[in-house]
Order: structure tokens, then C-alpha cells, then sequence
């Protein structure tokens, strides 16, 4: 199983020149596609090197997915909308 999905958020080792350090993965594989959370920059990264330079997994869209149905939504369940 990959340890890095679309919809991730990361953390890096080094900020990006705007002061950042968060990243969106928005593609996997053999390179990755990666958006800068605070200037919205996207970068190409071959899979060596952006393995190398994340500290941590943020947020995942794997974690977001198991709550309830509604909860993507931000509806509670049984709100009869």
C-alpha cells in the first residue's frame, strides 16, 4: 500500500520562500505534484526527493473518510436536509 495519497497534507523539512512549510499532494506515482497551502505554487518532485523532504503527514484524506457519511459535508446526520 503507498504511504502518500492525493488530497494529502505534508509537512516539509525546509519552508518554501513565502514562509510555508505545508504542501497538498494532487498527484502520486512515479513523481509527485505538489501545492504550496499558502501561495498556491505547484511543484514537480521525482518520488526520491519529495519522500526525502516530507517530515509528516498532516492530514490525510483516509483519516477524513471514515467519519459518517454527512461529515464531509459539515451536515449532521438526521438534519432532514
Amino acid at each position: 500500500m503507498h504511504k502518500y495519497q492525493v488530497g494529502d497534507v505534508v509537512q516539509t523539512r525546509k519552508p518554501h520562500p513565502c514562509g510555508n512549510n505545508t504542501w497538498e499532494v494532487m498527484r502520486t506515482g512515479i513523481d509527485f505534484r505538489i501545492k504550496c497551502q499558502k501561495c498556491g505554487r505547484v511543484l514537480m518532485l521525482p518520488r526520491p526527493k519529495f519522500e526525502k523532504s516530507v517530515k509528516a503527514v498532516i492530514s490525510s484524506l483516509k483519516a477524513v473518510l471514515k467519519g459518517p457519511v454527512g461529515s464531509l459535508l459539515g451536515i449532521p446526520l438526521g438534519s432532514g436536509c
